[in-house]
């Protein structure tokens, strides 16, 4: 067999197996998302509002400015409010830095 006989049976072989997989990736897609409506016209789905796929809210870090999604946050409620952390080295420093200025008066 020659060499340009094997790379277009190459090329043909690696075209069916991405089609193969583009389609069984929408069959699964459209699978899960009629699982998903039929879940909610059920009403077994959850009671709270769901947003739209995409849309998150975002909170500012109170000591880097950081900008996180409210879901990957790190929360800490300090005197009724809630503050949102990128990460626990913010929130040990905001914690420390609290504490200092209440050691100081």
């Amino acid at each position: 067999m020659t060499l340009l006989a094997r790379i277009a049976r190459f090329l043909f072989w690696l075209l069916v197996i991405s089609w193969s997989a583009w389609l069984l990736r929408r069959v699964f897609g459209w699978m899960l998302k009629n699982a998903a409506s039929e879940q909610q016209q059920n009403g077994t789905g959850s009671a709270a509002p769901q947003t739209p796929p995409g849309s998150h809210r975002l909170v500012r870090d109170p000591v880097c400015g950081m900008h996180v999604d409210e879901t990957l946050s790190i929360p800490l409620r300090e005197d009724g409010e809630l503050l949102h952390f990128c990460s626990l080295a913010c929130r040990d420093a905001h914690i420390a830095g609290a504490r200092k200025f209440a050691a100081h008066g």
